[in-house]
């Protein structure tokens, strides 16, 4: 996947040069593509984001489009930050990660807030070491100790990159009674997670809430999603939703318009941050 800046400079150009095709020059794809010789499927995936754009290419379409020369010198620069070829910081850990798993590091690595769901398990980004080392060495059972080293490492790159670096991500969780009850890594393991998130939680970035027992058919309405949004408006969502086969790529306007609404509900079943808080503190003194 590359890059943030990559990431961000694909997705923009693409959502560019899909407002000169639609909006102003009320072209559909497959004119397009006639015209040029290529196939429409092609620049669906430049158009998205999920394919770079060739300089030969780009230079058709911006006579094609006749962009004005200002602007065809800011999209040269995107295309050029498109094609950077400078590796991110997850490259050293490719042996250890899937590629459902790069392209969800990929995309939270440029994102700006993160609506997440988790039913069973605290959010990646908020886990202990040891609370990640416990559910990692479930998940992936078949790997060796240095292998879940690994991936250990990666959620604790995650973390310092998007909750304690330069441009923390704004964070939205809603979590379930159930995954702070649940005893993750033993009893002082799931203390100090319960700890950490007392913690995390009373940060100005994030906001956690937790869906009561009571609230029970409200709270269980679906599996585990992330969706990820970015700055600048130009790129669309993109949600993750989590499955065994991995992180799921949900991208299609009407999927994501289901979970934004989805989102919505659950956040309303659940307790707001400061008697989420106090619901925390009470499983720690009642003892786990």
């Amino acid at each position: 996947m590359g890059t943030s800046t990559q990431l961000m400079a694909r997705m923009s150009l693409g959502a560019a040069l899909r407002r000169h095709r639609d909006e102003i020059k009320g072209m559909t794809l497959a004119k397009v593509a006639g015209h040029l010789g290529v196939t429409d499927s092609l620049l669906s995936r430049i158009e998205t984001g999920k394919r770079t754009c060739s300089q030969k290419l780009f230079a058709e379409l911006m006579d094609l489009f006749e962009v004005p020369e200002g602007e065809r010198d800011e999209l040269s620069t995107l295309l050029a930050d498109s094609r950077d070829r400078r590796l991110p910081w997850w490259a050293t850990y490719r042996e250890f990660i899937s590629a459902s798993y790069e392209r969800l590091i990929s995309f939270e690595d440029a994102a700006e807030r993160v609506l997440e769901y988790q039913v069973g398990i605290v959010p990646g980004l908020l886990q202990t070491e040891e609370y990640a080392r416990a559910v990692i060495g479930v998940g992936f059972a078949s790997l060796g100790p240095d292998q879940i080293d690994g991936l250990v490492e990666v959620r604790t790159l995650r973390q310092r990159h998007r909750l304690d670096g330069s441009r923390p991500m704004v964070c939205q969780y809603v979590i379930t009674q159930g995954v702070l009850q649940y005893q993750v890594g033993g009893q002082q393991a799931h203390r100090d997670q319960l700890h950490r998130l007392l913690e995390l939680s009373e940060r100005d970035m994030i906001d956690l809430r937790v869906i009561p027992y009571e609230k029970g058919e409200e709270g269980t309405q679906t599996g585990a999603y992330r969706i990820l949004q970015f700055p600048g408006g130009d790129m669309p969502d993109v949600a993750f939703g989590e499955s065994v086969a991995g992180s799921i790529v949900l991208d299609d306007p009407r999927d994501l318009r289901r979970l934004h609404r989805l989102h919505k509900n659950l956040t309303a079943a659940a307790l707001g941050p400061d008697k989420t808080r106090d619901l925390i503190a009470k499983i720690m003194t009642e003892g786990i």
